[in-house]
């Protein structure tokens, strides 16, 4: 099976793995880019999916562009869009814009080629986010809130969801080599994870 990735840093970070693993019985791919997205995590250049409103355009544009020849398309998005300015109060993507960004996503994917699959935005730490001098914040329940807004629609529209945010979750309490982005050894469990997963899932379908 052909596997398309459109994520954000965290995708990128656990995608080598993820490709590794799955090597020899499905095929991986991702939005192009990927050095281009490596210079700055933070940017959502190249590979970097971005926030809800980039991937909706990205995938608009794949579409008028002759569509993703994948069977299966993994998406997630949502660090960028809680992203939260400490002066205005303002998110980059006020959760009621989140929702109908992922809804009108599920509904595009259905015109195109190959099925969606959902990956659930991974935890962030506050404490340690919040003193990193960023000119932008996160918060742990906007990732949980985020991720429930975008749970409803999976939901209703019979979406498979990979549920990343709780597995990492319990991964323990040293997960982070920065503001946002987890150690090497934590990359590769999710990666794992989501492999273990997918074979299950696709085994069965097929």
């Amino acid at each position: 099976m052909k596997i398309y990735v459109l994520g954000d840093s965290i995708s990128i970070h656990y995608g080598v793995y993820l490709q590794k693993y799955l090597q020899g019985k499905h095929e991986l791919s991702r939005k192009e880019g990927e050095e281009e997205a490596l210079l700055d995590l933070d940017r959502p250049l190249g590979a970097n999916g971005g926030d809800s409103s980039m991937v909706l355009s990205f995938l608009k544009a794949k579409i008028e562009s002759g569509g993703i020849d994948y069977d299966y398309i993994l998406i997630n998005c949502g660090l960028h869009d809680l992203r939260k300015n400490p002066v205005t109060g303002d998110y980059q993507v006020p959760v009621d814009k989140y929702e109908k960004n992922i809804r009108e996503i599920v509904n595009i994917v259905k015109q195109i080629k190959p099925e969606m699959i959902w990956i659930r935005t991974t935890p962030c730490d506050e404490s340690v986010h919040n003193s990193q001098g960023k000119d932008y914040e996160r918060f742990a329940h906007d990732c949980l809130e985020y991720n429930l807004a975008a749970d409803k629609i999976m939901i209703d529209t019979d979406t498979p969801s990979i549920d990343l945010y709780t597995f990492t979750n319990n991964l323990g309490g040293d997960l982070f080599c920065d503001h946002i982005h987890f150690h090497e050894h934590i990359r590769k469990q999710q990666a794992a994870f989501i492999t273990g997963w997918l074979n299950a899932f696709i085994d069965k379908i097929n």
